[in-house]
């Protein structure tokens, strides 16, 4: 007889749900400035990161560009963001964010910070550069998690 996984000790698990507390209340807060975790991380790609290229905003957020592109067009209907052509070519696109986004970006930063706060301060600061190390550690080389099975 096989052991049976112990489901509630498996590290994927404690992951999983880990990672569901630390979004659920943040993306409350983005909800109430009428956005998503997506958008959010769009306005930063677009915003502070200074990235304009819808492909480039793509891998940043991670994300493939039929989800990017969709979520663009959302975001400028929204009045988020302003898509401009290039001058010299007419299939590159610029995106830049309108005075809202600025405004909604920074709320959801500084919602971000107090989420990120509470967590952090349950950790010495030791610990929690132990485990960003331990995380990274674990997503080295994943590229393609099935090739591994």
């Amino acid at each position: 007889m096989s052991d049976t996984y112990d489901l509630h000790a498996s590290l994927g698990y404690q992951m999983s749900v880990t990672a569901r507390l630390l979004e659920r209340g943040f993306e409350t807060r983005l909800k109430e400035i009428g956005l998503t975790r997506i958008t959010w991380c769009i306005l930063l790609a677009a915003g502070p990161q200074r990235l304009s290229q819808p492909s480039d905003i793509a891998d940043f957020v991670g994300i493939d560009r039929t989800a990017t592109s969709r979520a663009l067009r959302q975001m400028e209907t929204a009045g988020l963001i302003a898509r401009i052509g290039g001058d010299k070519d007419k299939r590159t696109t610029f995106v830049g964010l309108t005075p809202d986004a600025e405004h909604k970006l920074e709320q959801a930063s500084q919602h971000a910070q107090q989420n990120a706060g509470y967590f952090e301060d349950k950790l010495t600061k030791e610990e929690s550069s132990m485990l960003r190390a331990l995380l990274v550690k674990l997503r080295a080389d994943e590229d393609d998690p099935l090739q591994r099975l």
